[in-house]
């Protein structure tokens, strides 16, 4: 039977819409976690691989009475959007959601997610959202990338990231989208695994013994840190193989294992030890220069993250008597480049070795404005002893807690910057800090840490509205 005759199409017929079933459709916008959406009839197919202006024939998968998911079958008219991915393995890894999509039109569709997260989620009307922060390069940006491991049927180690809607692992050698200068420590780390003949983890059975494999580098200095995460520190022959890695590879600085025994999804444990070389690399950001070990959050795209810094600053008009604080400050990424820009700044961070950190990057950088504080957000915001004049608020992806925002209304700092990299989470958030009309949104400035993914960072300046004191 043919294409045409599957398809259930015909508006005078009863159309079908059931699982297994090939129907045509238009594809008209993309959903906020990258997959374009199209109708058939009243309701919504979501299809990943497609793109705005596709006219695609499709398969259904999972089947609801008014939406369904489906798979690409075949683009039968190409949107002018399209392009060819720059990854071979582009159509099944789950890396990447947009390689076959523009540039162009992948900061187009952020834009457009920020805007529709900020009215439907946060109930604003026509928010103030400037066009997205491009990256330098779509491509070769990525300064981390952490890679599970498994075995193939005939026992070559592979390691790569998960198929698309899968636990199926999808074997990589080189990556377009991390820094080109750690494919060559990917391959031969890969081999040099199959020769000592080391256990990959087994997570069914809890068997094996490596189980990612994660590679860092500091884009401006070039130096790289290799971990392993194990099961145990039990590792036959890592010292002679780390030694031979340091001098195969000049620009790698250290060797690292990482244990996580635990039965769970989360990758790295609570313990990180240096095999060989030291146990961080060096990177320069804002003209400072940074610790980064391996468990350590640093923003992924060095270049971007420092772009939207440079708009934050811009926004501020920072005239060096403010009081800041930084709430999830980590390492000081951000509160250190505008410390050296204000009176007095205050990190408030949950996880000591974040703030070990920090404290050591100001110390390096010879910042003295600039305290840090270990502990939960929510708990210390509201036993300040300074109002500030400013507050960074920098949260995972959750948002904030709801502890936090109440905090933030009693307190009323003059003005608030969110940064966030979840824009649910952040229209909800900025739709109870604007509640009563107590803050006004300036600008939202989205930047592009992730291209060729359906991620958006943004951030949010606020202002304290004069009607908004005292309520």
């Amino acid at each position: 039977m043919s294409i045409t005759e599957l398809l259930h199409t015909d508006e005078h017929d009863s159309p079908k819409w059931q699982q297994g079933e090939l129907i045509e459709v238009e594809i008209t916008d993309l959903s906020d976690t990258g997959d374009g959406v199209g109708r058939f009839h009243d309701r919504v197919v979501f299809v990943p691989d497609t793109v705005p202006g596709d006219r695609a024939i499709i398969r259904l998968l999972h089947v609801k009475p008014k939406y369904a998911h489906a798979k690409l079958h075949s683009v039968s008219q190409p949107s002018s959007r399209r392009i060819r991915p720059s990854c071979i393995v582009a159509d099944k890894c789950g890396g990447c959601q947009w390689q076959h999509i523009s540039y162009e039109y992948q900061l187009e569709a952020k834009r457009n997610q920020v805007i529709q997260a900020l009215e439907r989620i946060g109930g604003f009307v026509q928010p103030p959202v400037d066009p997205v922060l491009a990256a330098p390069s779509p491509l070769g940006y990525r300064n981390k990338s952490t890679y599970p491991l498994g075995s193939s049927a005939t026992g070559q180690v592979q390691a790569g990231y998960y198929q698309k809607g899968s636990h199926q692992l999808i074997n990589l050698n080189q990556c377009p989208v991390q820094d080109a200068r750690l494919n060559p420590l990917l391959a031969q780390v890969k081999q040099d695994i199959q020769r000592q003949h080391w256990q990959v983890y087994d997570e069914r059975r809890h068997t094996g013994q490596i189980r990612h494999l994660s590679l860092r580098i500091g884009r401006r200095t070039g130096e790289m840190l290799l971990t392993l995460v194990v099961k145990d520190w039990n590792l036959p022959g890592i010292e002679k193989l780390s030694a031979a890695w340091l001098k195969n590879f000049p620009g790698l600085v250290g060797v690292c294992l990482n244990r996580n025994g635990d039965r769970t999804n989360a990758i790295f444990g609570d313990k990180t030890r240096c095999v060989a070389g030291i146990s961080y690399l060096r990177e320069e950001f804002a003209g400072l220069e940074f610790q980064v070990r391996p468990d350590t959050f640093f923003q992924v795209y060095t270049e971007t993250a420092e772009a939207l810094l440079q708009e934050i600053e811009k926004e501020l008009n920072l005239q060096g008597q403010e009081v800041l604080l930084d709430a999830y400050c980590g390492i000081g990424t951000l509160t250190l480049p505008l410390a050296k820009k204000v009176r007095v700044a205050t990190g408030l961070e949950v996880q000591a070795e974040a703030v070990e950190q920090a404290i050591l990057n100001a110390r390096n950088n010879n910042i003295n404005n600039v305290t840090f504080e270990v502990g939960a957000v929510e708990k210390l915001l509201p036993h300040r002893d300074i109002l500030p004049d400013i507050v960074l608020l920098d949260p995972p992806r959750k948002g904030c807690d709801r502890d936090v925002i109440e905090s933030l209304r009693r307190s009323q700092p003059p003005r608030i910057v969110y940064v966030s990299c979840k824009v649910a989470t952040l229209a909800r958030d900025l739709k109870l800090l604007c509640a009563d009309g107590m803050y006004t949104i300036t600008r939202i400035q989205p930047a592009d840490f992730f291209p060729q993914t359906a991620h958006v960072e943004a951030a949010a300046i606020l202002v304290l509205s004069p009607l908004g004191k005292g309520i």
